[in-house]
Parts: structure tokens; C-alpha cells; sequence
């Protein structure tokens, strides 16, 4: 696909691509291409071989598995300029280990693997500093998990919260729910009713405001003090 100016400095600051330079990733792009999918729609199903990872440009889409009973547990949610199944990376025989579909009408890029695989092999220094950032990344999807596992509801509702905000954000900070609150609370592992009582909770107590999808942390310093 032709990159645009616009592409490739989305991708340049994602923890993938950092460390690639500028003749690298044009050659990335070379072999990616577009996509986009209705809301509903599956980008992947879990088994299929896989020669692609894909970032997401906008829209939203959902990871998940189903149980034995088809159950649906959605495994993470993806938003705008993230990337996923970058898994299948390093695998050697390539399979997608979740399914992917469409939350909201999405559009996409997907990347070949080979292209990628390529590029870290011929760069050592390359390949270092990106297996050091998918290190770190491993490290926050276990910090995720223990939350998801461990936590109560409360706490992973806030927790959610608080990563809708800049790391740096300690006052207020007004964020709009990515994503439909069904969604959301399915990701939690939480009845939407759950979800709802707890943003009434937190908003009562003054730690919130709730206009729609549009919330404000009214103070995110206090937020951060009530996980600890």
C-alpha cells in the first residue's frame, strides 16, 4: 500500500515500528494493505493460519474466545493506533490464538509477518530493541490479567478508567468511553448493571462525572490512591 505522512508517523511512535528507520518501514508498508470491516464482522478466527498482524486505524475490535458452552470471553479490547496478533510473530507455526471481529465499523492495517521477520534478521540492533519493547508489553497484558483475575469489580472498573488517561494526568481528565458500555463491562468480566452501579458509585462520591459516554475524573490523583 502507498503510505501516507499521516500512516507513518502513527507508526513510527508505536512500540513495534520505534525502532525501525525510515527506509524499513517504508518496506513494511509495501507489503501491507488496507482494510475495512462492518461492525460484527471477524478480522481472524482462532486456529487460522496467520500471516498477518494488524494495527487499527479506527473503530474498535474485540479479542476473545468462546468456552466449551459458547460462552464469549473477550480476552482485550483494541483501539485506534494499537496493534494485535503481533503473537504470531515469533511462533513457529503461525496460528491466531484468539478470534478478532469488529466491535464498531473498523479500518485497519494489515502487516505481513514475513516482511517483518525479514527486516528484524538483516538488523540485530533492530531486532534487540524490538523484542525489549514486546518484553515490556508481555509484562503490562500480565498486569492486566492479575487485575481481571484478582480484583474486584470496583477496582477494575477504575483501573479501565484510569488507563483512558495520560500516565502523567494527576487532576481532572475528561475521556470518552471508547466503545459501548456492554462491551466494556463484557472485557471487565462484569454485568453491565455491575458496570452502571459503579460509575453511580464513583460519581456520587465525587471521584466522577457521567454525561452519557462522556465521563470526567474529576480528580485523578484521588483515583489512583483508592487502587492502592
Amino acid at each position: 500500500m502507498q503510505p501516507d505522512d499521516a500512516l507513518l508517523r502513527e507508526l513510527h511512535r508505536h512500540y513495534l515500528c520505534a525502532a525501525l528507520s525510515e527506509t524499513q518501514l517504508q518496506r513494511l508498508l509495501a507489503s501491507a494493505t488496507g482494510h475495512e470491516v462492518a461492525a460484527g464482522m471477524a478480522v481472524f478466527t482462532r486456529g487460522e493460519t496467520a500471516q498477518q498482524f494488524f494495527m487499527l486505524r479506527s473503530g474498535c475490535v474485540k479479542l476473545y474466545r468462546l468456552s466449551a458452552q459458547g460462552d464469549e470471553k473477550i480476552m482485550r479490547l483494541i483501539y485506534p493506533s494499537q496493534t494485535f496478533a503481533e503473537s504470531i510473530l515469533f511462533m513457529e507455526v503461525p496460528r491466531y490464538p484468539v478470534s478478532g471481529a469488529a466491535v464498531d465499523a473498523a479500518e485497519l492495517i494489515a502487516l505481513d509477518r514475513d516482511t517483518f521477520l525479514t527486516i528484524l534478521q538483516e538488523s540485530f540492533a533492530t531486532c534487540q530493541a524490538v523484542v525489549a519493547q514486546m518484553m515490556r508489553r508481555i509484562q503490562i497484558h500480565w498486569d492486566e490479567i492479575e487485575t481481571l483475575a484478582l480484583q474486584n469489580s470496583r477496582y477494575r472498573v477504575v483501573h479501565y478508567l484510569l488507563g483512558l488517561v495520560s500516565p502523567d494526568a494527576q487532576d481532572a481528565a475528561r475521556v470518552r468511553l471508547p466503545t459501548r458500555k456492554v462491551v466494556i463491562a463484557a472485557h471487565l468480566a462484569v454485568t453491565p448493571e455491575t458496570l452502571s452501579r459503579t460509575l453511580r458509585n464513583l460519581s456520587d462520591e465525587g471521584l466522577i462525572e457521567v454525561n452519557g459516554e462522556e465521563l470526567t475524573l474529576v480528580d485523578v490523583r484521588r483515583l489512583r490512591q483508592r487502587m492502592q
